[in-house]
């Protein structure tokens, strides 16, 4: 993966981490207010649009951290992913496949500790 591609990703992830928290406040409002799951849409916005932040982040650095980056990216789409299709659908078991998205994006931050040299001596 090429730094413009992995800049492009996150900035194609951070528009839609926008879009679908404008979609959820506004045009989803009375369907997840119906359901009760206004909290779970929220969630998944939010975890969503940190983590394209580290995208972000990480499409900047040389060179680039491709671990946590795919983890992320993974953990995003299957995590916030999942959280919108239950808040959407109201699906419960959709709930047993968040942890795994929540495990990328665990794995994601670990690649990150894990890779990070040490400073100036």
């Amino acid at each position: 993966m090429t730094p413009t591609t992995a800049t492009r990703t996150a900035a194609a992830l951070g528009f839609l981490a926008v879009a679908l928290g404008a979609f959820g406040a506004h045009g989803l409002k009375p369907l997840l207010e119906q359901q009760g799951t206004v909290a779970i849409w929220e969630k998944a916005v939010f975890y969503h649009f940190i983590h394209t932040v580290m995208l972000y982040v990480l499409a900047g650095k040389e060179p680039l951290a491709k671990g946590p980056y795919l983890c992320f990216l993974v953990g995003i789409s299957i995590f916030s992913g999942s959280l919108y299709v239950l808040a959407v659908t109201n699906v419960l078991w959709l709930g047993a496949i968040t942890p795994i998205g929540g495990a990328g994006l665990l794995a994601g931050w670990a690649g990150i500790f894990w890779g990070a040299k040490g400073g100036r001596k």
